[in-house]
């Protein structure tokens, strides 16, 4: 991501090619065999020396979509490669109709690698080879034994592309693991996830408001539990409580995908110790699934609807000023993670030491607003959280070192020449948001948009809304190739023209110089479904 890593870990740039990764001690990534090599997305069909044509940092040529029927729903893609900040394009996509089969969780190991040659071994799940996971679309109506969905997503890797290659791989095979131990549950829609597994809930009287109990007072309650005295073991206590937190079908899948994210991060940890993964990735995905879309987000990539003309922010950013009493209160609760250099507090500047004793504005993790304190010699410390203007734009960073505040991988990223790791303050958990499409008839124009940050730095949501919709009213509605040109339009105006001042977009502002990758997905089809 564009400016987003400091220049004290340039050296991590790159770290998918040979001898292109530094680590702190062991192996360094360039002594360990690729997870998976570096690559454009499948769905793009390029061939190797495609691949390499693409990576022109000067031409910067725009990447589509070769065949229109190759993407579910007729989703349309676009990318295109930075200006020069590292060698590869850091962004991945993914996009896939995957099915969760019925299988017990205990069926989804975790992903220790094996010494078995890949041809011989069995499969697990979380590697993602020789399921049929994802399906041909003539496929789908046959798939009665598990639950079917729709996958799109983008990761914007920094410090190398490792992180965001494997995350593009996996992370769909993840949701479908964690989907799997409530597939019953959610194909049958009549009835509420029970609280526990292989219970009725209407089997349980309690919760039905005719127990004889219903009466007892909280002291009779007590005297009649078991263990009390006079009290037989034998005698099943009295409840105390008789009604329970009712929890909708919608809330498994949100926690299938948090735990989904958690688990991916889980595994990039544990196999950067045999396989050279290098850096870390934010994470956009959106899962179609129960008539709703469930869109989850972990980093400063950005989805939006578009629907009659209206803007839907279907994500939030998450950044150090965003997250900003989260970091504080982490650092004020353990201080040894900011390693006696840094200060939780947020000044609106660095403190300098002849303003000791003055009384400067302030504020900490209990604060929306700023207050005066009395400066002492702590807070000549660093700041966790510090900003500062780039490009005419400002920007904040945790640690002074990272300008993102959640995603995956970063695992051995520290602040540099200093063994302050970084990644206590960096969440993998996403913010998960759901549309319900079944709550509107879309027309052929209404999108859902997902871009990396490379895009948003330079177009705003109106922007891109009324770029997309002016497109698409110009189209043939008729034509399924229409959002694949109104993505590649889209990326055309972030990146801009290439002129002796560098890349210009309109009014002659900066273009966008971040490998820039997007989705435009028509949500009329998924009024459509089954």
């Amino acid at each position: 991501m564009l400016t987003r890593v400091k220049s004290a870990v340039a050296g991590f740039m790159g770290g998918i090619m040979a001898g292109g990764s530094s680590g702190s001690g062991g192996n360094t990534g360039s002594e360990l065999p690729l997870k998976f090599p570096y690559m454009r997305p499948d769905f793009l069909g390029l061939s190797p020396d495609e691949i390499e044509c693409s990576a022109d940092h000067i031409a910067r040529p725009i990447l589509i979509l070769k065949e229109t029927r190759r993407l579910p729903w007729a989703t349309g893609y676009a990318e295109v490669i930075n200006a020069g900040k590292s060698a590869l394009n850091e962004d991945q996509a993914c996009c896939e109709v995957v099915v969760a089969r019925r299988r017990p969780m205990s069926y989804c190991p975790p992903s220790t690698p094996s010494k078995t040659p890949t041809a011989k071994r069995r499969n697990s799940l979380p590697n993602g080879e020789g399921l049929g996971l994802h399906m041909e679309h003539s496929r789908l109506g046959e798939e009665s034994e598990g639950l079917v969905f729709h996958y799109w997503a983008l990761f914007d890797g920094h410090a190398g592309s490792g992180a965001a290659v494997v995350a593009s791989r996996l992370l769909q095979h993840h949701i479908a693991c964690q989907l799997q131990a409530v597939i019953e549950i959610l194909r049958n829609l009549a009835s509420p996830p029970p609280t526990v597994l292989g219970e009725e809930p209407d089997c349980n009287p309690y919760l039905q408001g005719n127990t004889p109990h219903r009466a007892l007072t909280r002291a009779a309650s007590l005297r009649g539990a078991t263990g009390a005295p006079g009290s037989p073991c034998s005698t099943p206590p009295p409840p105390r409580f008789f009604t329970e937190k009712k929890i909708q079908h919608e809330s498994l899948v949100i926690g299938a995908i948090e735990n989904a994210f958690k688990e991916m991060d889980a595994q990039i940890e544990r196999e950067k110790q045999v396989f050279n993964i290098t850096g870390g990735c934010t994470a956009l995905t959106v899962v179609y699934l129960l008539g709703k879309l469930f869109v989850g987000n972990a980093g400063d990539s950005r989805a939006i609807i578009i629907r009659n003309n209206e803007i839907i922010p279907m994500s939030t950013e998450f950044t150090p000023e965003s997250e900003r009493q989260r970091l504080q209160f982490l650092g004020f609760m353990q201080p040894h993670l900011l390693g006696n250099e840094f200060t939780h507090l947020e000044f609106p500047r660095r403190v300098q030491r002849k303003e000791v004793g003055k009384r400067m504005l302030y504020r900490d993790f209990t604060m929306n607003g700023w207050a005066y304190k009395t400066i002492e010699d702590e807070d000549l410390k660093f700041p966790l959280i510090y900003g500062e203007r780039k490009k005419f734009v400002f920007q904040a960073r945790v640690l002074a070192t990272i300008g993102v505040t959640r995603g995956l991988g970063d695992h051995d990223l520290k602040v540099h020449d200093s063994n302050i790791f970084i990644k206590p303050f960096l969440s993998c958990c996403p913010e998960v948001k759901v549309y319900n499409l079944m709550h509107y008839e879309h027309g052929a124009d209404d999108v859902l948009v997902m871009g990396t940050d490379g895009l948003w730095d330079v177009l705003s949501n109106q922007e891109v809304a009324e770029a997309v919709t002016t497109f698409l009213a110009n189209c043939d509605p008729d034509d399924l190739h229409r959002y694949t040109m109104a993505a590649q339009d889209l990326v055309m105006r972030a990146r801009g023209v290439l002129r002796d001042r560098g890349w210009r977009i309109t009014n002659e502002r900066l273009g966008s110089g971040d490998d820039i990758s997007v989705f435009i997905i028509p949500l009329m089809y998924g009024n459509r479904q089954p």
